[in-house]
C-alpha cells in the first residue's frame, strides 16, 4: 500500500522502531503465519538469526525480548506494557514461549485474522524452549537488502523445516519480507495510482498544491479520502494525538533511572513540577522549557520501553509531540482556544507532517542504520517544521522551505548511541530538534517560499550522504561517542 500518515505515525512500545517495533512485527507475522498454515502442533524447534545492526545493539534496544513476544503472536500496536513485562518475565522464569499463543486465542475468540485455525493448539500456543540467549547473533554479516535483518524457521521433531522466512525492518516500524522487494514495490505502485493525488517528490506535492488551490496537509487529507472517511481520519489522527499526550503524563510520574545499566537520570519529572511551579499562568515566555520537557518525556518514557508513537521513528518520537505542543498552545489564538479549535490543529498538523514523512520514505530512508540520525531526527525535524509552519499560515513553498531548513541543518548527524542504548544522545537530541524545526518554520514564514535548496535537494543529499557514512556512525555503537564516552 501507498505511505499514508497512519503508515508514518503508529503506536508501538520503546525503545526503537526499527530494533523494536519492526522485529517484534516480523516476528508476529511469522507467527500468523504458522498458524495460518496449521503448522503450530508439528513446531518442535525454532532457529531465530540476528543480522548486522539489529545484532550490534540488539542488547540496548530490546531486540531480543520484542522478538520472543512477536512469536507468541503480540503485535507492536496493541500490546501494553504490562503484557510486555508478564510475559517476559515468564518466559525467563520457564525457559519457554509459547508459539503463537496470542494468535490461536484470536482464532478461538473468532478473530478475522485467523478465524478457524487456533484450535489447532486449543488457543494456548505450543510451547518451545526458548529465550534470548538462544537467539543467534551475527553483528558482522550484513544481508544484501539493508543492515537490519531477521531469519526465522520452525521444525519439526525429525528435523524438518517447517516454514522459514527473512525480513528487513527498514526504519520506522516498516519490515518487508526477503524476496518480496520487487513485489511491494510494485504494490506500492498500483496503490499509488489509486490515490486521487499521488506523489513522490517535493516537486509533485506542490504542484497539487498549485492544480487544486490546497494546502500540503489538505493534499494529504484527499489521499487518505480514497481508504477511510472523514470521521474515521480525524479519530485516528486524534487518537495518535491522544497517545502522545498520554506518554508524557506516564513519562514526567515515572522517578527512577532509566534502565539499561547507564544509570541516566530522569529528568522530566523534576522539570515538569518546576514548571508547574515557575509557569503555573502559560506565560509564553516559557515556551521552549514545555517544549523541551514534552521531548525529553516522550524519549525518556521510550527508552523505557513505555507505549510510544512512531514519528515517524521511535528515536525521534519526541519531536512531533513537542512541536505540535508548541502549535496547539503557543501559535496565534491557541491561548484562548477551545478544545476543538486544537483538535482541529493537531489533525492538521499531523497530516502536514506525514506529507512531508512520506517524502523521506519515498526517495530516502528513515532508518538510523541505514543512514544515521539525519534520517530519524533528521526527518522528524523536517517533519515537524514544515506542519508548524502550515499551522502558522505558510503557503506550500513555505512549508517545504521549512522542511528544507530544518533538514539541511541535520545532515551528517550520526548515530552513536552508547552501549547501544536511546538515551545518550537521542533523548536531548530530540529536544534540540524540536527547537530547530520551530526556529526553521519561522525563518521559512519571513520569507517568500524562494529557496536555493530544493526540499527534494536536501533529501536527495541526506540520502547520499546516509550511504557515504562509515557503518560505525549508523546504530552499531562501533564509533562517535558510543565509543569515546565511557560506560558509567
Amino acid at each position: 500500500m501507498a505511505v499514508g500518515v497512519f503508515d508514518l505515525f503508529t503506536v508501538g512500545i520503546g525503545p526503537s522502531s526499527s530494533h523494536t517495533v519492526g522485529p517484534m512485527r516480523a516476528a508476529s507475522v511469522f507467527a500468523r503465519e504458522l498458524v495460518q498454515q496449521d503448522l503450530l502442533d508439528r513446531a518442535a524447534s525454532l532457529r531465530v538469526d540476528l543480522y548486522g545492526s539489529l545484532a550490534a545493539t540488539g542488547k540496548g534496544h530490546g531486540t531480543m525480548t520484542a522478538v520472543l513476544l512477536g512469536l507468541e503472536g503480540y503485535d507492536p500496536e496493541l500490546i501494553l506494557p504490562d503484557q510486555v513485562d508478564s510475559r517476559l518475565a515468564a518466559i525467563a522464569e520457564t525457559g519457554e514461549l509459547q508459539l503463537g499463543v496470542q494468535v490461536a486465542m484470536e482464532g478461538n475468540d473468532g478473530g478475522s485474522t485467523v478465524s478457524g485455525h487456533g484450535s489447532a493448539a486449543g488457543g494456548r500456543g505450543k510451547p518451545i524452549k526458548y529465550g534470548v540467549d538462544d537467539i543467534v547473533m551475527r553483528p558482522l554479516t550484513i544481508l544484501p537488502r539493508h543492515t537490519n535483518a531477521v531469519s526465522f524457521e520452525v521444525t519439526d521433531d525429525g528435523g524438518n523445516s517447517l516454514h522459514s522466512a527473512t525480513f528487513y525492518s527498514v526504519g520506522g516500524g516498516f519490515v518487508v519480507r526477503d524476496g518480496e522487494e520487487d513485489a511491494a514495490a510494485n504494490e506500492l505502485d498500483a496503490s499509488k495510482a489509486e490515490q486521487p493525488l499521488p506523489f513522490r517528490t517535493a516537486v509533485d506535492l506542490l504542484q497539487h498544491c498549485t492544480n487544486e488551490g490546497i494546502s500540503i496537509g489538505e493534499v494529504m487529507l484527499a489521499n487518505e479520502r480514497a481508504d477511510r472517511s472523514d470521521g474515521q481520519i480525524r479519530s485516528g489522527l486524534l487518537h495518535i494525538r491522544d497517545v502522545m499526550e498520554a506518554c508524557v503524563e506516564t513519562s514526567i510520574q515515572r522517578t527512577d533511572v532509566l534502565p539499561g545499566g547507564l544509570k541516566v537520570r530522569r529528568r522530566a519529572p523534576g522539570w515538569h513540577q518546576r514548571l508547574l511551579s515557575e509557569d503555573p499562568d502559560g506565560d509564553p515566555k516559557f515556551w521552549q522549557e514545555w517544549v523541551n520537557l514534552v521531548a525529553l518525556a516522550v524519549n525518556e518514557e521510550n527508552a523505557s520501553g513505555g507505549r510510544v508513537v512512531t514519528a515517524p521513528t521511535n528515536g525521534a518520537a519526541g519531536i512531533i509531540p513537542a512541536v505540535l505542543h508548541y502549535a496547539t498552545r503557543y501559535t496565534d489564538g491557541m491561548a484562548t482556544a477551545t478544545q476543538e479549535e486544537r483538535d482541529d490543529v493537531a489533525v492538521r498538523f499531523l497530516l502536514a507532517a506525514g506529507s512531508i514523512g512520506v517524502l523521506y520514505k519515498e526517495q530516502a530512508s528513515i532508518s538510523g542504520a541505514e543512514v544515521g540520525c539525519q534520517g530519524e531526527v533528521g526527518s522528524a525535524s523536517s517533519m515537524a517544521a514544515g506542519a508548524l509552519a502550515e499551522i502558522m499560515g505558510g503557503t506550500p513553498e513555505q512549508v517545504a522551505n521549512a522542511a528544507e531548513i530544518a533538514m539541511e541543518h541535520n545532515l551528517g548527524l550520526t548515530c552513536d548511541p552508547i552501549s547501544g542504548l536511546v538515551q545518550i544522545p537521542c533523548i536531548e537530541r530530540n529536544a534540540i530538534a524540536s527547537a530547530k524545526a520551530i526556529n526553521a518554520a519561522k525563518m521559512a514564514l519571513w520569507g517568500d517560499g524562494s529557496h536555493h535548496v530544493s526540499l527534494d535537494d536536501v533529501i536527495v543529499t541526506m540520502r547520499e550522504t546516509g550511504k557515504d557514512m562509515s557503518s560505525k556512525y549508523k546504530e552499531t555503537a562501533e564509533g562517535g561517542l558510543a565509543v569515546n564516552v565511557v560506560e558509567c
